[in-house]
């Protein structure tokens, strides 16, 4: 009798079912088709109970072989210390090779992080397994968030937290002479982002997990990330490869058996009319063939849910480990060694396509100055996709469902630009491979995808040369082509009186070089696009998507504003904070963040505020002593801290702070003794990465670090002001700095932030915000109220009239910002030449970004920080208040919102679906 086992969540090696009989039946584009709903029973993934092939004395021997397996399963999670400690020792042992009998004095902090994380991934698979059974066997709709970035952080924290194990490894480790917290130390962030998208999508998916949604995340496992931030000698940036997995993930299983084959290059071939008809293939079908092919190959980690307590409004009830996935794709080379190269002495030429196959996931976002960088972007997008929609599709035909119920049972989420090409993709797939005509495909393709964008910035939407795409993907151009003449022919007969519309809606950007616009692709392919914040939302369908409003309607497009998990943001990145919090009002707020309101009532509590004060004291502490370590720069925690970290860019404004420190240096120096007394003290901290081909961002990250190399030198205004720029900026560095702020930076344009989530940190950190009306900013005021935050500067509405003031020479600099223009040039931090640049761009016509304009209206509002920060027990109590009203910023509340509006799926709870006998 043999057993024949089926992977948990990967196909079989050549696992890809022939097509299923659609009922291909089209409601017109964008609708999916209505046909009747095929029921049938699934059973779990992995091995059945009952197979109507064999003899009840088989079955029987089967049913005692399951019995044997469930009584050697692990239980999963340990309930005392020593059943942790025993799993401890075993991966010590066993899988790290180190000898126990040496002791703690055997072991290096490195082993002792690796073998808890491997301790406490063996129970979390298990909760990982028993999910994905649960999904299988309860058979609803699944959601699938394609992300070109997922900033996860540091793993083993997050994990702790959600599974409330903190206190019992706690001391389990410290039994043994280890301390937990230098063992999380240990771990390097997952560098598998950069910014704002990335954090945003890992928040997301602890929601989804949380809210026990049946959702995957797919992205790319990147070999060194985005890069590590030096600083060098002269303030500059240095890119250094982030080499964070030398030593290995604990957290992630690799998945030899899920490995998909990804075609570049090639050409493509028409089908014989005996061929198609015998074949049964669509009229459209035609072959892609040749090129260079590379393998994907599957990492998974596993995504736990947080559980909530009974304190969290669940109590009576089994809790519900949801344990969703993350799947992350390497390239391997098809032919990792030529031997016959290799024996002619070709021993370079070897081994190439392994070198050249592993560049696809080698860094996110190669630098695109350069054709081959641009190129290498694209392979990476497409090999991304091509796996990701393969694994999808697979997972779907499993199911034996016609075609026509895949956007009943498949939801994808395109998380920005970057993941468009999954549009024809999945239309290549359906029409070339499944047999499907292009009228009975492309609904099912609209009614599958959902699209989110980022920005409002025409410059910043993604752009292809079709000359690239052809070359790399010949059949995905043919496929753009037929889209675009499908959907330009429709807008024609709806506006045939607007020819001017067809050119500004076209897929296609006509011009020297012609250019596939990935944004317009994105909207075309999907039935719903959303924006990130009201005032977003609302200006895309003004601006860059005015004209498809007009096209599809008013309804095709929506907003959910972004939103953080409480659980990472504040229980694990201010464990004081929400010991504080909870003090008062339980723990209820970590999964419903409404319940924060309770704290309101505090507010005026003169001890709680002294409390306030003394856990912020204590966060500034343990920043300065990063600080100190890293930088050699000792910062004064009695004055007032103000943060802007993000990614570095002209639109973020990072010069407007700079540019305002620069002035009120100047001031501090031209005061007498007796004013200096007066002074609200201030440290200023910055934090960001720049890519590595922005120029101007790389420019601006010196300029800040030569401001803060005059300054903190300065006996003038020593204990007055200090300016730091902390290198390498990214979660575990957030989670040192944002609970550490006094106030915060959210300064962009008005009009250019789509929303920001880091504005919602700092506040729910217990911080104020000095902002602009931009982003979520707007939200944020009409939540906590504008007397608990610092805004100023120019509406949405005024900035292109002011930009066409700048192009006329209508507007003349601010005199404060001039004299520290003057400042610059004459040399004070440095060669004034190397910095014109920056200089340059706030003078007349070259102001896009309005720094001269809101300059005046920003030096005022930090007037006002500074006043009203003089009264301590009055700022305490605008932080109290604006925290407690930072409710509707959870990624919880986001993630109601697309599962409700967008995707239409339910939770599952995961007991439900599992076995228990």
């Amino acid at each position: 009798m043999s057993l024949t086992h089926t992977h948990q969540f990967g196909p079989d090696r050549d696992a890809d079912p022939s097509p299923q009989p659609s009922d291909r039946t089209s409601t017109g584009i964008g609708t999916p088709p209505v046909n009747p709903r095929r029921f049938h029973k699934r059973t779990p993934t992995g091995l059945s109970k009952r197979r109507p092939s064999i003899s009840a004395a088989e079955d029987a021997a089967l049913e005692s072989i399951d019995n044997l397996w469930k009584s050697l399963s692990l239980t999963p999670y340990w309930s005392t210390s020593p059943e942790f400690q025993k799993d401890f020792i075993r991966h010590v042992e066993t899988s790290l090779a180190h000898s126990a009998l040496l002791g703690v004095r055997g072991v290096d902090i490195w082993t002792a992080y690796f073998a808890t994380s491997l301790a406490l991934r063996d129970r979390l698979i298990l909760h990982w397994n028993l999910t994905q059974q649960a999904h299988t066997r309860v058979d609803r709709k699944r959601v699938y968030y394609l992300s070109l970035e997922f900033l996860l952080g540091r793993t083993l924290s997050s994990t702790l937290t959600n599974l409330h194990l903190q206190p019992l490894l706690t001391k389990a480790l410290a039994d043994m002479g280890l301390d937990i917290a230098q063992l999380g130390d240990a771990e390097p962030d997952a560098a598998l982002g950069n910014g704002g998208l990335g954090r945003l999508a890992a928040c997301f998916l602890d929601s989804l997990a949380t809210l026990n949604y049946p959702a995957w995340g797919y992205g790319v496992r990147y070999d060194y990330g985005i890069f590590r931030q030096e600083i060098g000698e002269e303030g500059e940036q240095v890119e250094v490869a982030e080499g964070w997995l030398s030593s290995g993930y604990p957290w992630e299983v690799r998945r030899e058996d899920v490995r998909v084959l990804v075609r570049f290059g090639g050409w493509v071939e028409d089908i014989g009319a005996e061929e198609r008809e015998r074949e049964e293939m669509s009229k459209e079908a035609r072959r892609w063939v040749g090129g260079e092919e590379v393998w994907a190959v599957a990492y998974d980690v596993p995504i736990p849910g947080y559980v909530p307590t009974e304190d969290e409004g669940k109590s009576g009830k089994k809790p519900n480990h949801t344990t969703n996935n993350l799947r992350l794709w390497s390239a391997k080379p098809a032919i990792e060694f030529d031997f016959q190269r290799f024996n002619r002495g070709e021993y370079e030429e070897s081994v190439r396509d392994a070198q050249r196959a592993g560049t696809i996931s080698a860094v996110l976002y190669p630098n695109d100055n350069v054709y081959v960088g641009k190129e290498l972007r694209l392979k990476q997008q497409y090999f991304w996709i091509r796996a990701s929609l393969y694994d999808i599709l697979r997972r779907f035909k499993k199911t034996e469902r016609g075609w026509g119920e895949l956007p009943r049972q498949v939801a994808i989420q395109l998380n920005d630009t970057h993941p468009t090409l999954a549009v024809p993709e999945l239309l290549r797939v359906l029409v070339d491979e499944e047999g499907m005509e292009y009228e009975e495909a492309w609904p099912l393709v609209v009614g599958v995808f959902a699209h989110t964008n980022h920005t409002v910035l025409p410059e910043a939407l993604e752009k292809w040369e079709v000359g690239m795409i052809q070359r790399l993907l010949p059949r995905h151009m043919e496929l753009i082509y037929l889209i675009n003449w499908h959907f330009l022919s429709d807008v024609s007969k709806k506006f045939p009186d607007d020819r001017d519309l067809l050119g500004r809606v076209s897929i296609i950007e006509e011009g020297h070089v012609k250019m596939v616009r990935m944004a317009h692709l994105a909207v075309v392919g999907s039935h719903k696009i959303n924006g990130v914040a009201e005032l977003h939302s609302d200006l895309i369908t003004k601006t860059i998507f005015k004209d498809f409003v007009r096209v599809f309607g008013k309804d095709r497009f929506l907003n959910v504003t972004n939103g953080i998990t409480p659980r990472r943001w504040l229980y694990q990145a201010n464990p004081g904070l929400t010991a504080l919090i909870q003090s008062k009002i339980g723990t209820k707020f970590l999964t419903n963040l409404t319940a924060l309101h309770e704290l309101e009532q505090y507010a005026t509590d003169k001890e709680f505020g002294k409390r306030w004060r003394e856990v912020k004291y204590r966060n500034k502490q343990r920043l300065a002593a990063h600080v100190l370590e890293v930088s050699g720069i000792a910062l004064n925690c009695d004055a007032l801290w103000d943060v802007q970290v993000k990614r570095i860019h002209e639109y973020k404004r990072q010069t407007l702070n700079i540019y305002g420190v620069v002035s009120r240096w100047l001031r501090l120096r031209a005061m007498s003794p007796t004013e200096k007394r007066n002074v609200v003290p201030r440290v200023c901290i910055f934090g960001g990465k720049a890519a590595p081909g922005y120029r101007m961002a790389k420019l601006i990250i010196k300029f800040i670090n030569a401001v803060a190399r005059v300054v903190n030198a300065d006996p003038e205004v020593e204990g007055l002001l200090q300016v730091v720029f902390v290198p390498d900026y990214n979660v575990s560095k957030a989670e040192l700095i944002i609970p550490a702020n006094d106030i915060s930076e959210h300064i962009s344009t008005a009009g250019t932030e789509a929303s920001g989530t880091s504005n919602m940190k700092f506040v729910l950190n217990g911080g104020l915000i000095i902002g602009t009306v931009d982003g979520a900013n707007v939200e944020i005021v009409r939540e906590i109220g504008d007397e608990n935050i610092f805004l100023f500067g120019n509406l949405a509405e005024a900035v292109e009239d002011l930009r066409f003031a700048h192009r006329y020479g209508k507007v003349r600099m601010d005199p404060g910002l001039e004299v520290v223009v003057r400042e610059i040039e004459k040399g004070t931090f440095g060669d004034g030449r190397e910095f014109g640049e920056l200089v340059e761009a706030v003078r007349g016509d070259r102001d896009h970004y309005l720094i001269s304009d809101d300059y005046g209206a920003y030096l005022h509002a930090q007037d006002l920080v500074d006043e009203a920060y003089r009264d301590q027990a009055g700022w305490t109590q605008k932080c109290i208040t604006a925290v407690s009203k930072m409710g509707f910023f959870s990624s919880d509340r986001s993630i109601r919102e697309y599962a409700e509006k967008i995707w239409e799926v339910e939770s599952v709870d995961v007991n439900d679906g599992v076995d228990d006998n």
